[in-house]
């Protein structure tokens, strides 16, 4: 069994119409070359990696499944004082931005912060396509596991 099919997370997120590859599609979108990871095939090897250690964190994992039910509550009406006008308005909401902080902090800390706000800002590929509770924490994922992909290219090129 790969590391892949033992991240219950991933599987959460396919019955999500989530997949890694949309994840990893989302971040080669933003990639920049880097001493360590000059293709976006070395790119995708150590975003998917980097992706599975995140997902395997139950912090992570809670954070993003409280996003995704928050976000059918407030299509449903069902969150107490948010009505669907100012959910889907802007300005808006700022829980979803507290969110994917949280999530980019925690997985990458300052630079991960600093990575999704450029996803959050382009919303590349699937990010396009979730809702707005719910494109924040994703992109989240993908920027914290996208900057430590930039800082482990840098401590793999120091090493050689």
């Amino acid at each position: 069994m790969t590391n892949k099919e033992k991240t219950p997370m991933l599987k959460w997120l396919k019955q999500h119409n989530i997949t890694m590859q949309d994840l990893i599609d989302a971040a080669l979108e933003m990639y920049v070359p880097h001493p360590g990871i000059e293709t976006p095939q070395k790119a995708a090897k150590i975003l998917e990696e980097e992706i599975i250690t995140a997902l395997s964190d139950p912090n992570v994992a809670t954070l993003i499944t409280a996003a995704f039910h928050a976000q059918e509550d407030a299509e449903k009406g069902l969150i107490p004082g948010l009505t669907i006008e100012y959910f889907m308005g802007r300005p808006g909401l700022v829980a979803d931005e507290l969110i994917g902080i949280a999530i980019s902090t925690y997985i990458a800390g300052a630079k991960g912060m600093f990575e999704y706000v450029r996803f959050d800002q382009a919303k590349p590929g699937i990010l396009k396509k979730l809702g707005p509770l719910t494109n924040d924490p994703i992109g989240a994922l993908i920027a914290g596991a996208s900057s430590n992909m930039y800082t482990r290219s840098v401590k793999d090129k120091k090493s050689i």
